[in-house]
C-alpha cells in the first residue's frame, strides 16, 4: 500500500498529553500523522511502522509555520485529511492584571496559530472531501470558571468561534470543524492549576478515543461542539 492511501493527520503539541494521546490513537488505526512539536523526537510507538510517521520542529508562534508544515505533509504522504490543532498555552492572568504582551500571546498561541495552520491545509482538506479540523477549545472558552482563568477563557472563546467559522466556510467543500471543550485533563497544564488527582481528571486517552470519533463521523453527521467534564458542574 502506497502512503498516499493512508488518511493522514497532522497534529500540533504532539510530543505530550492530549496530542500524544491522539497520535498514536491515529497511528495504531492506521493513519499517518504528521508530529508538530517544538523539539521533535520520534516517539516509540512509531517503529511499529516508522514509514508512517513526520515529525516537524513546530513552533506555533512562526506565521510561516503552517505554511511550512503543510507543505512538508503533502510532500511526504500527497494528501491531508484531519488537522488536530491541540498546542496551547495558559497564562493565569485576571482579564484586568493581564499585559498587553500576556495576552497578546496567548492570542497568538490559542488563536491565530490554529487559524493559519487550517488555512495552510484547507485545499489539501477540501481535495480529501471529507476533510476534518479538530480545534482544542475548553470548557474555559464555553463559561468563565474563575478571575484567574478570565484571560484564557477570552481565547479559548474565540477558539469556540473560529471552530463554527470554519465549519461555515468549508462546509460544501465537505470539511468539518469541531470545538472540543474538556474541563480538567490529567496534563502537565491542568497540574499546574488544580490540586485535584491526575486520576480524578479526564484522561488523555479518553479525549484521543472522543477526537478519533469525531474524525471518523460522515459528513452527514456534523458535531460544532463536544464537551467533556469530569466533574459536575450546573451547565456541563
Amino acid at each position: 500500500m502506497g502512503l498516499n492511501a493512508h488518511r493522514t493527520a497532522l497534529i500540533s503539541g504532539a510530543n505530550r498529553g492530549i496530542g500524544a494521546a491522539v497520535a498514536k490513537r491515529l497511528f495504531d488505526a492506521g493513519w499517518a500523522v504528521s508530529l508538530g512539536m517544538r523539539k521533535p523526537e520520534m516517539p516509540d510507538w512509531a517503529a511499529a511502522a516508522p514509514e508512517r510517521v513526520h515529525l516537524f520542529a513546530y513552533q506555533a508562534a512562526q506565521p510561516d509555520a503552517g505554511t511550512s508544515w503543510a507543505a512538508q505533509v503533502t510532500d511526504r504522504f500527497g494528501r491531508i485529511d484531519a488537522v488536530v490543532a491541540n498546542a496551547g498555552i495558559m497564562i493565569p492572568r485576571t482579564i484586568v492584571e493581564v499585559s498587553d504582551d500576556e495576552m497578546a500571546q496567548l492570542l497568538e498561541i490559542n488563536v491565530q496559530a490554529p487559524r493559519r495552520l487550517a488555512a495552510a491545509c484547507w485545499d489539501a482538506l477540501g481535495a480529501a472531501g471529507n476533510g476534518r479540523v479538530i480545534l482544542l477549545g475548553s470548557l474555559s472558552g464555553k463559561r468563565v470558571k474563575s478571575a484567574k482563568s478570565g484571560s484564557y477563557s477570552v481565547s479559548k472563546f474565540a477558539v469556540i468561534g473560529m471552530a463554527h467559522a470554519l465549519r461555515h466556510a468549508g462546509f460544501d467543500k465537505g470539511i468539518r470543524a469541531t470545538a472540543v471543550c474538556p474541563g480538567f485533563v490529567a496534563t502537565d497544564m491542568a497540574m499546574a492549576i488544580t490540586d485535584r488527582a491526575s486520576d480524578a481528571m479526564t484522561q488523555p486517552d479518553d479525549l484521543a478515543r472522543v477526537i478519533e470519533m469525531l474524525i471518523d463521523l460522515p459528513n452527514e453527521a456534523s458535531v460544532a461542539e463536544f464537551c467533556v467534564n469530569c466533574q459536575l458542574e450546573e451547565s456541563f
